[in-house]
This record gives structure tokens, C-alpha cells and sequence, in this order.
């Protein structure tokens, strides 16, 4: 993975969790309290595995055992 691959998977791990919000919210509208929240389950479970993969990628780059490429260099 490279640095460009990373800020992406990074928006999209953001875009989930946002999203998520945006799906409870009109769940709520819709199909009551405890339907908006199975519903958002999933997507903001997808969201923070991503960016929890990204923070310990990010983790291991630093220390030096997993390194994330740098196309420039």
C-alpha cells in the first residue's frame, strides 16, 4: 500500500462512520429507534475496523516494521 492508497482507505473509513449517522437518523424517521440502530450496526462496524487496521498500519510504519511506500521516493 502507498501513501495515496492509504489517505483513501482513510476516507472511506471516515464516509462509513458518517454515514452510519446519516442512516440512523433518517432509520429514525422511517422504521422507529431500534430499526435505525440495525441498520446503522454494520456500516459503522465496517468504519472503525477500518480505521483501526489503519491506525495500527500507521502504528507499524512508524516504528519501523510495516512500511507504507512512498511513491516520490
Amino acid at each position: 500500500m502507498d501513501r495515496s492508497g492509504f489517505v483513501k482507505l482513510a476516507v472511506i473509513g471516515f464516509g462509513l462512520v458518517i454515514a452510519s449517522f446519516f442512516v440512523r437518523g433518517f432509520g429514525q424517521l422511517a422504521f422507529g429507534r431500534d430499526v435505525a440502530e440495525l441498520l446503522q450496526a454494520p456500516i459503522i462496524l465496517a468504519g472503525f475496523v477500518v480505521l483501526v487496521y489503519l491506525f495500527v498500519r500507521a502504528t507499524l510504519d512508524a516504528i519501523g516494521i510495516w512500511e507504507v511506500e512512498n511513491p516520490d521516493a
